[in-house]
């Protein structure tokens, strides 16, 4: 009876071969987790920005109504945030009715505004919409952005809209 192997081993040119191989599948698998990362990594960024807007449209939406302009970020009693209708900063135009405040955590940017019925302080307001746009950076570094909104009614407000 013939054998058809040989009890030589393999040669070098055959392992050589199987680790190039081998190597190519195993970078192959590196690059799909480094893109599974990124995607992780974008997934947690876009919920962390809808939790933060979340956030402070429920804050906004809870706080007293004298309180509405005011903002304790860090809940030590203190607030550190005072809204403004100035036209510094991310608010627009002076006088507008439009009060604006911005905070920035974990690389994205949360502004909220307080637009009044009418064009005069808020504490004469029937009713204001409160508005939160969290921005980030995406997979690429675009901008991306979640953006909510809810209205709240004045409780002690009496008289004509």
């Amino acid at each position: 009876m013939r054998q058809t192997m040989n009890d030589h081993g393999i040669s070098l040119v055959e392992v050589m071969v199987a680790m190039m191989i081998s190597g190519i599948a195993l970078m192959g698998t590196l690059g799909t987790v480094e893109i599974a990362k990124r995607y992780a990594q974008q997934g947690v960024a876009s919920s962390q920005a809808l939790e933060f807007a979340q956030a402070r449209l429920e804050v906004k939406r809870s706080v007293r109504w004298e309180l509405l302009l005011e903002d304790d970020l860090d809940r030590d009693g203190v607030a550190e945030t005072h809204m403004a209708d100035d036209g510094t900063g991310f608010d627009a135009v002076p006088g507008d009715g439009i009060y604006t405040a911005m905070y920035e955590r974990d690389g994205i940017t949360l502004v909220w505004t307080i637009e009044a019925d009418h064009p005069r302080a808020v504490s004469a307001s029937g009713m204001v919409r409160i508005r939160a746009v969290a921005t980030y950076l995406g997979r690429n570094g675009e901008k991306k952005e979640v953006q909510m909104a809810t209205m709240r009614a004045n409780p002690g407000y009496v008289g004509q809209r």
